[in-house]
């Protein structure tokens, strides 16, 4: 075993020692020891119950004959750090999450670990690290919140956010904004529709690297406290068997979970944490995958905020299992943790609803959930989650209203300053820019609540929050801050947005952007601390953001 490098051989008595101040005795020291990075913490509604479920992954463990040994790891509430300085540190906390893993468990020589998971970079950090140590590993991701029920149907935090466009619009009055606010997130669990948290839940499960049922089941329900047992169990299983995560999980089977993502419509955030994942895995996925794929896989299910479903319905109609049943004809055949592969797993499913996940000759939209749009804009590409965007919208020109910041931006839109017909073009919150490539759910949200979806564009170099929905575009590389064409975008220029022929142009002449680039001033916020560090180390959003 791995741990017999420090548990074995009288050389090691010092560490023996140390062990047993923790309750480790002699009959412990010859069982396998299991890590579970645990990313509880009282902040997040996602993880506030996930010593609960920790204590049932133990309790699997020690059934199995492992040592449990859990440790720390930090996480970050997007919706809480939304709209403030606090977002700048969300996604470097992807890259510090999964540090602190590798850390843990390559100093303590641990024979396998269970990472139990379940917000927007959480679970994208322990991913990185899975396969970047390639011990045997399985994820727990914590499970969706129950919705929120109101008046008008279901509610989630994206309510929030567009009850605040409302009443900026006066449309309505701040009692209803308390009112959503009050019922929109009823308790534990990541938010309710398919926003990061959910989609790569469920990615985390396509990928083979979770139980099956794992991705979709509610944070309160007794099948996942059930799956988490069963992982425990199953990670000292793998142990013995020597399955590693790069054994699990090849190009394949990111392939599987990209078709995956374009069939339930998940966050444009996928675009930056799969490639990311994937490049710790040793494998090429980058965003001409995605829009490839997203060409060929249909979007399948409707879930907010696409739609009017929610995850407790996906999981009602069959959760990630029954979307692999109808994927089959598109997946290639992969195991996974739980030991049962790709095609088992589809064949043993059921559809059990077929309006929340049609079949592939009834999808909701032809093309999957997500579109790369290329041009003089974005010549490195950009992101949009197209089954959101309404079809008025898919094609449209309209003229530039710039801001060099979110906080500038939220300001005009609260001003009512953005009318039909303009392109917000939101830079400098790229990875670099930011630094830490913000979302922007607050300036999205504030449109889509004051009635301007169908009527204005969002541009960003930043990145947007899986509740987004409409025509916002994000991701835009090279960003401002590397003097990519999104710097040299002025008031009033024209710019068109083809969803379909996967083209977003500046309407400029070649000439005279080369020429506005060359006086282009770079707005430098002058970070310091681990943001500085981010900056020097992140690359291009277009390569996942990742640190080299």
């Amino acid at each position: 075993m791995r741990s017999d490098t420090v548990k074995k051989g009288l050389d090691k008595a010092p560490s023996r020692s140390l062990l047993r101040a923790t309750g480790i005795d002699d009959e412990k020291m010859g069982k396998p020891f299991i890590g579970i990075a645990n990313s509880w913490n009282e902040i997040i509604p996602g993880h506030v119950h996930l010593n609960k479920l920790v204590d049932e992954v133990r309790m699997g463990i020690v059934e199995a004959g492992g040592v449990p040994l859990t440790f720390g790891v930090p996480g970050i509430c997007d919706g809480i750090a939304m709209g403030h300085e606090g977002m700048r540190f969300s996604l470097a906390s992807r890259e510090v999450i999964s540090d602190c893993v590798e850390l843990m468990v390559q100093a303590h020589c641990m024979d396998g670990w269970v990472g139990v998971t379940n917000c927007d970079k959480i679970t994208p950090g322990m991913l990185m690290a899975a396969g970047r140590v390639n011990i045997p590993c399985v994820m727990l991701t914590g499970g969706p919140m129950e919705a929120g029920k109101g008046k008008e149907g279901n509610l989630d935090l994206q309510s929030v956010f567009e009850a605040l466009g409302a009443q900026a619009a006066g449309k309505v009055g701040e009692d209803k904004v308390h009112e959503v606010e009050c019922l929109a997130c009823p308790g534990e669990g990541a938010c309710s529709g398919l926003f990061t948290a959910n989609s790569m839940a469920c990615l985390t499960e396509g990928l083979g690297l979770s139980l099956t049922g794992c991705g979709t089941s509610l944070a309160k329900s007794k099948a996942k406290r059930a799956i988490a047992r069963q992982s425990g169990r199953r990670i000292v299983e793998l142990v013995r068997q020597g399955a590693r995560p790069r054994d699990i999980a090849d190009l394949d089977s990111f392939l599987n979970a990209v078709r995956l993502d374009m069939a339930i419509g998940g966050s444009t955030n996928t675009a930056l944490h799969i490639p990311a994942i994937a490049t710790e895995f040793g494998v090429d996925v980058d965003l001409r995958t995605f829009d490839g794929i997203s060409r060929q896989i249909p979007h399948l299910t409707s879930i907010r905020p696409s739609g009017a479903y929610v995850m407790a319905d996906l999981d009602r109609a069959g959760g990630v299992p029954a979307v692999l049943k109808r994927l089959r004809p598109f997946l290639a055949d992969r195991p996974t943790v739980n030991g049962k592969s790709i095609f088992r797993i589809c064949d043993e499913a059921e559809v059990k609803d077929e309006e929340v996940i049609r079949p592939l000759d009834r999808p909701f939209h032809q093309e999957g959930g997500i579109a790369v749009l290329y041009g003089n804009l974005a010549p490195g590409g950009s992101v949009v989650k197209q089954a959101a965007v309404g079809e008025r919208m898919m094609r449209f020109t309209g003229r530039a209203k710039v801001f060099d910041s979110e906080a500038e931006s939220m300001k005009a839109i609260k001003a009512k300053s953005i009318v039909p017909g303009d392109v917000v073009v939101i830079r400098y919150e790229g990875p670099m820019g930011g630094p830490g490539m913000p979302e922007m759910l607050s300036p999205t949200s504030l449109i889509a609540g004051m009635g301007l979806s169908d009527s204005v564009a969002l541009i960003t170099d930043g990145r947007f929050s899986g509740a987004t929905r409409g025509p916002c575009i994000g991701h835009v590389s090279p960003e401002a801050f590397a003097k990519g064409p999104i710097a040299a975008v002025r008031d009033g220029d024209r710019i068109s947005i083809d969803i379909p022929a996967r083209k977003i142009e500046l309407l400029v002449p070649e000439k005279e952007l080369k020429e506005r680039l060359a006086q282009v001033k770079v707005v430098d916020r002058k970070p310091t601390g681990m943001l500085l560090k981010y900056r020097k180390l992140v690359s291009a959003a277009s390569e996942g953001a990742i640190c080299r």
